[in-house]
């Protein structure tokens, strides 16, 4: 997988959503929490999708072959849609479903406290596990905001770290607002409206992911930024101007450039050969991945015209 911090980011918050869950589970039994119970669902639902994350990272890793000549890099793509699916089933509708469920029941809560100490631990966790994919995120990120990152990221795994974290922290500090108020007031219905909240978090994270992970899916070309770089180093040289180009990320770390290029007129063959050679090289110096280059050499027809 690419780089090693996502690996350590999505290793970190198995670790922490699988103790996390188990501890949230025995809670439920105990206290007969909604909101423990959508937690721990929760829990469980995060801890599959970074098996998944890791999953894809191996798979991706499949050398090409005569049926997939661009080789497996989009399986970590699809592997994040599927996380993403399962964040929005697990989480969000079973959350949904039980806080409506606990709405109509009215069941009281039992040694509240125990739930108040479980998720007081987990939030300590979470938080472990979310400074360390913000660690992580950090080179990747650069100057731009986190909403950004989130938005052009090509490497799929930490924005869904990023996210399924942030959510399950704010998903604890609701779950604890509920069983809290239920505490205080001797209603059982805060419990019930935190559980709702829960889900309406989980499911707009979830939507978010959904939409990123499928238009990486299919397909995204090389960022306004990235592009420029890419034209500036070809135009270089015998390579007069970028007359059509077209980029396309086939895997996080690799992409495919595909551009016609006006070269000087007049070249000999040699001489074309080694301007698509020169060209090649200067765009891989300047964005190394760009791995799969290709260009047709043509004339610039426009200024023989002139």
């Amino acid at each position: 997988m690419a780089a090693s911090g996502g690996t350590r980011a999505i290793v970190a918050a198995l670790i922490a959503n699988a103790g996390i869950a188990l501890a949230k589970f025995i809670g439920y039994l105990i206290t007969g929490s909604s909101s423990m119970l959508a937690e721990a669902v929760h829990s469980v639902a995060d801890t599959s999708n970074q098996g998944l994350l890791l999953l894809g990272g191996r798979t991706a890793r499949r050398k090409a072959t005569q049926e997939h000549p661009f080789g497996y890099g989009r399986d970590r793509y699809f592997y994040s849609f599927v996380v993403a699916l399962l964040l929005f089933t697990l989480g969000s509708v079973f959350a949904l479903y039980e806080g409506i469920h606990k709405l109509e029941s009215h069941e009281p809560l039992t040694s509240p406290i125990v739930a108040v100490g479980i998720l007081v631990v987990a939030i300590g966790l979470e938080t472990y596990s979310f400074r360390t994919a913000i660690h992580e995120s950090r080179p990747l990120k650069g100057s731009g905001t986190w909403w950004q990152f989130i938005r052009q990221a090509k490497v799929p795994e930490l924005p869904v770290v990023l996210l399924e974290d942030l959510g399950a922290l704010v998903g604890l500090v609701l779950a604890l607002f509920g069983v809290g108020l239920s505490v205080l007031t001797g209603d059982p219905v805060w419990d019930a409206i935190g559980t709702i909240c829960i889900g309406v978090l989980l499911g707009v994270i979830a939507i978010i992911l959904i939409i990123e992970m499928k238009s990486l899916l299919i397909g995204e070309g090389a960022a306004p930024p990235v592009l420029a770089d890419i034209v500036s180093a070809l135009e270089s040289g015998d390579v007069q101007r970028v007359i059509h180009i077209k980029t396309q990320y086939i895997g996080p770390e690799e992409m495919l450039v595909a551009a016609k290029i006006a070269l000087a007129p007049g070249l000999p063959l040699e001489g074309v050969a080694a301007a698509i050679d020169g060209a090649e090289a200067r765009v891989r110096e300047r964005v190394p991945d760009a791995r799969l280059i290709y260009l047709e050499p043509d004339l610039d027809r426009a200024e023989v015209k002139g």
